[in-house]
């Protein structure tokens, strides 16, 4: 016998606003990761659709927190229109990426 699938919560985060947080915040899957402690394969299962997302509800509220902490707001969708993210702050600056220097990617 075959089980229904489980229905999402109505807060369930879409794949597509998560992608979208992330982006906004400048932020890499990486850098995502070691925040929740996630595995990379796992966040980016979560954002490889743009409907809800393919995880659990304990994760999904782990990246919801984890990302509206560092200043996303989730947008429900609502009047025909879609759900989004958006910067809570419009002069919030986005994350430096950490990037490797020359001479530690030369093995110096």
């Amino acid at each position: 016998m075959t089980r229904p699938p489980r229905k999402k919560p109505a807060d369930h985060p879409t794949g597509a606003q998560l992608r979208a947080a992330r982006g906004l915040l400048n932020m890499s899957v990486l850098e995502l990761s070691e925040r929740t402690g996630l595995a990379v394969n796992t966040i980016k299962r979560a954002e490889s659709v743009n409907a809800g997302a393919p995880i659990n509800a304990a994760n999904a509220k782990l990246l919801v927190t984890t990302l509206t902490a560092a200043g996303v707001a989730f947008i429900a969708p609502s009047d025909g229109l879609g759900a989004g993210a958006r910067l809570v702050d419009d002069a919030q600056p986005a994350l430096s990426r950490k990037r490797r220097s020359t001479s530690e990617s030369e093995g110096d």
